[in-house]
C-alpha cells in the first residue's frame, strides 16, 4: 500500500507542471512532466508485479 500512496503523491506533484506546460506552453515544465510520467510508469510496474505475486501466492 506504501507504493500506491507514493504513486498518488507523484500524480499530485506533477499537476502544477502539467498545467504550466499545457496552458502556458512552458517547455521546462514539459520536461518535468515527462520525467514524472516515466517515474509513474516504473512505480506502476512495481505495483503490478507486487499484486501479481501476492495474488498467486494465495492460491
Amino acid at each position: 500500500m506504501e507504493k500506491f500512496s507514493k504513486l498518488k503523491e507523484l500524480v499530485a506533484g506533477v499537476e502544477a507542471d502539467a498545467e504550466k506546460f499545457y496552458n502556458a506552453g512552458n517547455g521546462a515544465a514539459g520536461t518535468r512532466v515527462r520525467k514524472a510520467m516515466q517515474d509513474l510508469k516504473v512505480l506502476a510496474q512495481e505495483i503490478r508485479t507486487e499484486v501479481t505475486d501476492k495474488k498467486n501466492s494465495g492460491k
